[in-house]
């Protein structure tokens, strides 16, 4: 049976959007617990949970959203494209909520420590400018900015999401102690997608 691409829009995105939003409500639900003194699952150290949480979302979801052009292109149709934006979209509500659980569970809003941490520690100045660049993007990417930029315009600036995984992938590696495997798992998935990406463009030239 076929699924028609009036279906995935009724039907798909609104079940895509409940259930990117699943993770978040898990984590207020236990921050709830949390300050209730009830049984939770946020650990020893709510703050580091939180902090962690977030961060491991933002780059599934980027990754993710990374994913359906390649995935669109292997099952040879558009529909996955329709995905595109919410995914993105998402990237930068976790990468929102990893950055207000920063500055506020652990720096306690702070200001000139929160900045003397961003300039000594490389792995935050990496996860900050990942962040940075992925703001104008979740800023524009609807049909109204496309059109106000125009399409090749948009589409040079929407370019910079693969430097911010490369950032956020960066960004983990250095973020965990030691050797740990995660990070490179995630670095391997941005890294195949960037290859499958190269392999189109290069089959484009040669036709």
């Amino acid at each position: 049976m076929k699924v028609s691409v009036h279906h995935l829009r009724v039907w798909g995105k609104p079940l895509i959007f409940l259930l990117s939003l699943v993770p978040a409500l898990w984590l207020v639900y236990h921050w709830y617990l949390a300050y209730g003194g009830l049984p939770h699952d946020l650990g020893f150290n709510p703050n580091e949970t939180s902090n962690r949480f977030t961060g491991d979302w933002a780059i599934r979801f980027l990754l993710l959203s990374l994913a359906v052009t390649p995935f669109a292109t292997v099952l040879r149709s558009p529909k996955p494209l329709l995905f595109r934006r919410m995914l993105g979209l998402y990237a930068l509500f976790y990468a929102g909520l990893h950055v207000l659980s920063y500055i506020w569970l652990d720096m306690a809003f702070d200001w000139p420590e929160l900045w003397a941490d961003v300039l000594k520690r490389t792995y935050i100045t990496v996860g900050m400018l990942a962040i940075l660049f992925l703001l104008p993007l979740g800023v524009t990417s609807t049909k109204g900015w496309i059109k106000r930029m125009g399409a090749k315009r948009w589409q040079k600036l929407h370019k910079l999401v693969y430097l911010i995984g490369l950032l956020a992938c960066v960004h983990f590696i250095m973020m965990r102690k030691g050797f740990q495997v995660e990070p490179l798992i995630y670095a391997g998935i941005f890294a195949a997608l960037m290859l499958a990406r190269l392999r189109k463009r290069r089959g484009k030239v040669r036709a």
